[in-house]
């Protein structure tokens, strides 16, 4: 195992926290999760890729849509418990169908919310539901 991974301090499950953002203009567009074999895969590949605590299973962040994450920079905080890792995105990185999945904001105190994303591709046709 890598020994930058062998640093990190994963929960009880096994997982890490993972916090993906723009490179270029530091937008957060994802968070998701990462164990052991992630991250090196991440590390190796230069390609994000992730587990599902769903569908209890690796994944490769655009094996689908094909809206890779290629790594650019990965950080990591002061307790080695979170992850920050910044990518050039390829396309929407929501599988709803915008950029980022923080698309949605508070308007004001009351709970009203707003789109404030954009929508980039149309998640029927991408994952052809």
């Amino acid at each position: 195992m890598n020994r930058f991974v062998k640093g990190l301090k994963f929960d009880e499950n096994g997982l890490i926290p993972a916090v993906i953002q723009d490179a270029k203009n530091n937008e957060v567009l994802m968070v998701a999760y990462m164990n052991d074999e992630a991250a090196e895969k991440t590390l190796k590949t230069k390609k994000a890729h992730f587990y599902s605590r769903s569908r209890k299973k690796l994944w490769l962040k655009g094996e689908s849509s094909g809206h890779v994450q290629r790594v650019k920079e990965i950080r990591f905080d002061c307790d080695a418990d979170c992850l920050l890792v910044k990518v050039d995105q390829v396309g929407g990185a929501c599988h709803t169908g915008y950029r980022s999945c923080f698309y949605r904001k508070l308007k004001d105190n009351k709970g009203s919310i707003c789109i404030s994303g954009k929508k980039m591709f149309d998640p029927d046709k991408v994952y052809k539901k």
